[in-house]
């Protein structure tokens, strides 16, 4: 008796995160799980006023989640109608979520796009520790491709630390995210990172004279900033404008930065 109260306890809270509210999804599961149910009779198997009853009867109706049916009966000298609900296949709530993707698909576009023109305020996030470092740079696999970066490849080998660099790595293969580096020849090493197909990595190597201890990822609206080991923090600034100034400045540093490997400690 307990596992069958928890079952449906269960699917009552999977429901009401497919937008019906608890009201709502006590209905439509008496509904599904009874035949020839009048509003009446459902509002009572489901502890629901009959005021409440037909209007929520009328939502479901319009989601396409329930049906309702005109019969008639014999009562007396005649014949008297009567409304019965039966539910609709729960395929509907797949192709209702599916329907809802393909809008969220054409509409989020236009909303981020209205979002830039608006002047949306640049936000800055302090991330501290190597959490913060891991998670800055975790979050650079959802931009869109390609990265364009500076990278002090003996600070992120020391933090975050190889094993997270060879993850991050795999990370942006998966997602086939090309990464476009300039590195410095005295914080780099001559045995990693270089130019890579496989890796969907191209590298540049800066002018011995400039020396990078920290590393820039630069996205399309937001930039990332690791710093080296000794200052353990890492910062996103998301602003459209200042990564467009960051981008710039890394076009004339990638164009005047050498292809080949200069010889490294």
């Amino acid at each position: 008796m307990s596992t069958d109260f928890d079952n449906r306890r269960s699917m009552w809270e999977s429901v009401t995160q497919l937008g019906l509210d608890g009201k709502e999804a006590r209905f439509y599961l008496t509904v599904l799980s009874h035949d020839g149910l009048t509003v009446a009779d459902a509002a009572e198997l489901s502890d629901v006023s009959r005021t409440n009853a037909y209007d929520i009867t009328k939502r479901l109706v319009q989601r396409g989640l329930i049906d309702v049916t005109e019969t008639s009966r014999e009562q007396g000298q005649g014949r008297r109608a009567r409304s019965t609900l039966s539910a609709a296949d729960p395929q509907r709530l797949i192709d209702e979520s599916i329907q809802h993707r393909k809008v969220l698909d054409d509409l989020v576009p236009q909303l981020k796009a209205m979002r830039r023109k608006s002047g949306a305020r640049p936000r800055v996030r302090y991330l501290e520790g190597s959490v913060g470092i891991r998670t800055a740079l975790f979050e650079t696999l959802s931009w869109q491709s390609p990265l364009k970066g500076i990278l002090s490849m003996r600070d992120l080998l020391t933090e975050p630390g190889q094993e997270a660099m060879t993850e991050y790595i795999e990370g942006r293969k998966e997602n086939n995210l090309t990464l476009q580096v300039v590195r410095s020849p005295g914080k780099d090493y001559s045995h990693g990172w270089p130019t890579s197909t496989e890796e969907l990595r191209e590298t540049r190597y800066a002018p011995p004279k400039y020396v990078f201890s920290m590393s820039m990822f630069i996205g399309y609206n937001t930039v990332a900033v690791v710093s080296p080991p000794d200052e353990n923090f890492a910062m996103m600034i998301d602003s459209a404008e200042y990564a467009q100034m960051q981008l710039n400045l890394w076009e004339i540093l990638w164009a005047s930065s050498s292809t080949a490997s200069p010889e490294a400690n």
